[in-house]
């Protein structure tokens, strides 16, 4: 069975966004050298990029025309969309899991194959969460309070215990946290 690993770059409050959709000027505060050879080393264990609908349209937009190593694995690697409304995707090497996202991101991770990668998707998450779906997250924390914006988490019923497996350090000033879902 597949694991399924989030992945995202958050404010120090919590936020994957800013107050608008795209607002992700905080990103420049973590990106540089040691963020890209950390994205490449993590793409080496991508099998699938999972997203949302909202998130794959942004993604897709912007790398589909992106040059350079990070774009050539984003844009080589097979990606799935969870979504109910989407009927085709432009990307390419993407399938749509339509309808009930947990139902098929089960489906997914029983799948042969490396692991699967959650980028963005905050709703996608928490129904993930809920559904007890997720293995592992990776969250680089950016060294800004953005005072308001899109939460990473969003409220759940249940809480879900991490463990901390790593704690790196950049250069810049963020941190990447790799946590292990349970106890």
């Amino acid at each position: 069975m597949r694991r399924l690993v989030v992945w995202n770059v958050m404010s120090l409050d919590g936020y994957f966004e800013g107050r608008s959709p795209w607002d992700l000027g905080f990103l420049e505060t973590v990106w540089g050298d040691e963020l890209e050879a950390f994205s490449l080393e993590q793409g080496r264990e991508i099998g699938t990029l999972l997203f949302g609908r909202r998130t794959y349209e942004g993604m897709a937009s912007h790398w589909a025309t992106a040059t350079g190593a990070v774009a050539d694995m984003m844009n080589s690697v097979e990606k799935a969309v969870a979504t109910r409304t989407l009927d085709k995707a432009t990307w390419n090497n993407t399938r749509l899991l339509k309808g009930d996202a947990a139902e098929a991101v089960r489906d997914l991770k029983a799948e042969d194959g490396k692991d699967i990668y959650v980028f963005g998707s905050a709703d996608l998450l928490a129904s993930l969460l809920s559904a007890g779906l997720v293995d592992g997250h990776r969250v680089c924390v950016a060294p800004m309070v953005l005072g308001g914006g899109n939460p990473l988490f969003k409220p759940q019923d249940q809480q879900v215990k991490m463990r901390l497996e790593s704690a790196r350090p950049l250069k810049i000033g963020g941190m990447i946290l790799t946590y292990a879902v349970g106890g």
